[in-house]
């Protein structure tokens, strides 16, 4: 992907840092699937738009300090980080503004092994993921070695582009309120239907991502579409079933399949056009 280094007031580097929160919740792309599996056999059906919403920020918020220098290999990924999160916030205010909508921008965290958030505290084992709470990204950028290396995505800067865009459209659904609709409606309905919800929330997520390449065409090389689709495939609810637990249980499933996550990212890069993001009445109905 080329790339210039731009940066935001609105990112934060806390990596190398000691402060973080140790592990009693997190969830994101994979991590709280894998999380999940570990601890309930792949049965349950709370996502992280459940989970970790109903979490209060109860976690102290301890003194960050400086415990080691950030190599030179892991500054330049952190730049790429904050530059991939200027182009979303510069391309979603873009689009608000051509809609009469506002945009509220976000904030992103980059972090070691533990980090407390307004949503609670999570770990590195529970990827990168978005806390509508305190409305930031979170994410430790080594998640994407465990990415390539254990779930089979190619890797590049470009799955990290693309995890990016998926946890800014998070972002987008919850100043929209999709989020909150679909929080409510899933306390209506049995398990296997919140399931399902949660498929169309993520898929749509995923289709938000494309709509951010469409308008970023600019910034790609060859095979940074295939980065995105590889990962998008990797972290697909059957495939990461298929090698956690041997099966699939689709009823379980809450991200949508790799199929599924392909298809909408796809969509969203082909079409450009936010209106065509409705994942739920494609799947719903």
């Amino acid at each position: 992907m080329k790339w210039d280094k731009k940066e935001s007031g609105n990112f934060e580097d806390r990596r190398g840092m000691s402060g973080g929160g140790k592990a009693v919740l997190g969830g994101g792309i994979i991590g709280i699937i894998v999380l999940l599996l570990n601890m309930f056999g792949g049965e349950t059906g709370q996502t992280i738009g459940t989970i970790i919403e109903q979490t209060q920020g109860s976690q102290t918020q301890t003194e960050t300090t400086q415990t080691r220098e950030l190599s030179a290999e892991e500054k330049e990924l952190g730049d790429f980080a904050e530059s991939c999160f200027v182009y979303n916030t510069e391309t979603w205010s873009t689009i608000f503004e051509e809609n009469n909508m506002d945009f509220q921008e976000p904030r992103m965290v980059l972090f070691d092994d533990g980090v407390n958030t307004a949503c609670g505290s999570a770990t590195s084992a529970a990827g990168p993921f978005y806390c509508p709470s305190d409305k930031k990204i979170y994410m430790d950028l080594r998640f994407f070695e465990e990415l390539k290396n254990r779930f089979g995505a190619k890797g590049g800067d470009f799955a990290i582009a693309y995890v990016i865009a998926h946890e800014m459209g998070h972002h987008l659904q919850t100043i929209l309120g999709t989020s909150g609709k679909v929080r409510q409606l899933q306390a209506e309905k049995s398990e296997k239907e919140a399931n399902k919800l949660s498929v169309c929330l993520e898929l749509q997520a995923d289709f938000y991502a494309g709509v951010w390449a469409h308008y970023n065409k600019n910034l790609l090389e060859a095979g940074d579409i295939e980065e995105a689709l590889s990962a998008a495939n990797a972290v697909g609810d059957d495939a990461i079933q298929s090698k956690m637990q041997g099966h699939v249980t689709p009823d379980s499933f809450t991200h949508g399949t790799s199929e599924q996550r392909m298809y909408w990212f796809k969509k969203g890069y082909t079409s450009g056009d936010i209106k065509q993001g409705d994942t739920f009445s494609a799947l719903l109905d």
